[in-house]
């Protein structure tokens, strides 16, 4: 009898079974709530703001590189907006002193220059609400429940490029004011010109992880993807993710996977990015000691739900943001799968509060892209078809540690096996 029901226990439990299968198509098996309601605060009026800010204890000071060393100093190179960051400064940069100087993009004259009337503008921004539309994918979506203190309190930029704010200006209302400065609703249009990279997802990557150098007098902000629509009022976000439970850095977990290697596995599938290149990201990781997540992890997963994040901008906050920005612009614009290392890598010292998916799916509306985004890049299987300067597939300003020796012997790695999930993930 004990062995009949471990036998009914175990394929109830193995999701490919035929007994899980028919209690699934009965209604039987519980389902993973998409949303649930989010304990915010009643009302927006009624938050107390913290008078003091989060104190750097471990990093206290830190500073950014802001000349491009070029690898060899007899080269013609221009200036990368990431750097030439060798694989040592890399490395140093994952011990944490009380002072550091860190790559963090940037580089003088790398790129992605703000407008005058911009830099001017954001100064005066402490609180802010940030999202990004490049390439022409999406125009501005309008928050909504937005609360009049929070209208008075927060900044909402959203970051374009040249091709995106003519997309903007053709197929919505542009207001200009009297400083020159473009509006959509309650939008802030921040021009970057000169995109770093030729990649518009890896473009994406500089608002969304390194807001605090754009807007450097920010104390707070949330990051939201350029096609989703708010429907929280962004201070019932900072209390309820932040303050409330006296944390500084929350995001989301991600709905289906825990470990990077099963999201590198879902990227691969869905063609997200290069199968080879995704598979030589990973081996790195895989060869650097990050192993898959299990549930003795201190983390409840290594993979977030990156189209939101929710910061104060503290020193340790801004260094990690660094360091993972240094990660995607090495490697893969996947940011996903470069978050958890940063956290490994960090040994503990980086704390920061994964939330519930379901509450993630609550805090917007999700709206389609103008067109779908796609890249050949996307859609390439082996490494020689980046071979020969002519086949237009390999990255020249971003991904160059993928293209770099590496310093270890990367073939006795092998990854680890991927259970998949789901079906969907």
């Amino acid at each position: 009898m004990v062995l009949q029901i471990f036998a009914l226990c175990a394929a109830t439990c193995n999701k490919d079974s035929k007994v899980f299968i028919m209690l699934d198509t009965m209604g039987l098996v519980p389902k993973q709530q998409h949303r649930c309601s989010i304990p915010v605060a009643d009302d927006p009026d009624s938050v107390v703001i913290p008078k003091r800010r989060t104190p750097d204890k471990i990093v206290q000071h830190l500073s950014y590189v802001l000349e491009d060393e070029l690898v060899n100093s007899e080269s013609q190179s221009p200036p990368l907006f990431g750097g030439h960051q060798s694989w040592l400064q890399r490395e140093k940069s994952f011990k944490l002193n009380s002072t550091m100087k860190v790559h963090c993009g940037f580089m003088r004259n790398g790129g992605a220059e703000m407008e005058p009337t911009d830099i001017k503008y954001v100064k005066k921004c402490r609180f802010v609400v940030a999202s990004g539309i490049f390439d022409g994918y999406d125009t501005p979506h309008q928050p909504s429940n937005i609360s009049p203190r929070s209208q008075r309190l927060f900044c909402f930029l959203m970051v374009v490029d040249e091709k995106s704010l003519n997309f903007i200006m053709k197929n919505v209302t542009v207001k200009e004011d009297v400083d020159g400065g473009k509006w959509v609703g309650i939008w802030r249009l921040v021009l970057l010109h000169h995109p770093p990279y030729d990649e518009p997802r890896r473009n994406g990557k500089v608002p969304k992880i390194l807001t605090h150098r754009l807007f450097p007098q920010a104390w707070y902000s949330i990051w939201i993807d350029g096609k989703m629509e708010l429907i929280v009022d962004p201070l019932l976000i900072l209390e309820r993710y932040l303050w409330r439970g006296k944390h500084s850095f929350a995001v989301a977990r991600h709905k289906h996977h825990q470990s990077i290697y099963e999201e590198a596995d879902a990227i691969k599938r869905r063609k997200r990015y290069a199968r080879p290149l995704i598979d030589l990201h990973m081996k790195i990781y895989c060869y650097e000691g990050m192993e898959p997540w299990i549930s003795k992890k201190k983390t409840i997963s290594d993979v977030p739900e990156g189209a939101i994040i929710i910061r104060e901008h503290t020193a340790l906050n801004n260094l990690f943001s660094c360091l993972w920005f240094n990660e995607v612009n090495l490697f893969t614009p996947r940011d996903q799968l470069s978050f958890g290392y940063v956290v490994y890598r960090l040994v503990g010292l980086f704390k920061f509060f994964m939330f519930p998916n379901c509450e993630y799916n609550s805090l917007f509306v999700l709206h389609a892209h103008t067109r779908e985004h796609s890249s050949v890049v996307e859609w390439v299987k082996s490494l020689d078809e980046f071979k020969g300067n002519s086949s237009g597939l390999r990255e020249s300003r971003g991904g160059l540690g993928l293209w770099t020796p590496y310093p270890g012997n990367l073939n006795s790695v092998h990854l680890p096996p991927v259970a998949r999930p789901s079906k969907s993930g």
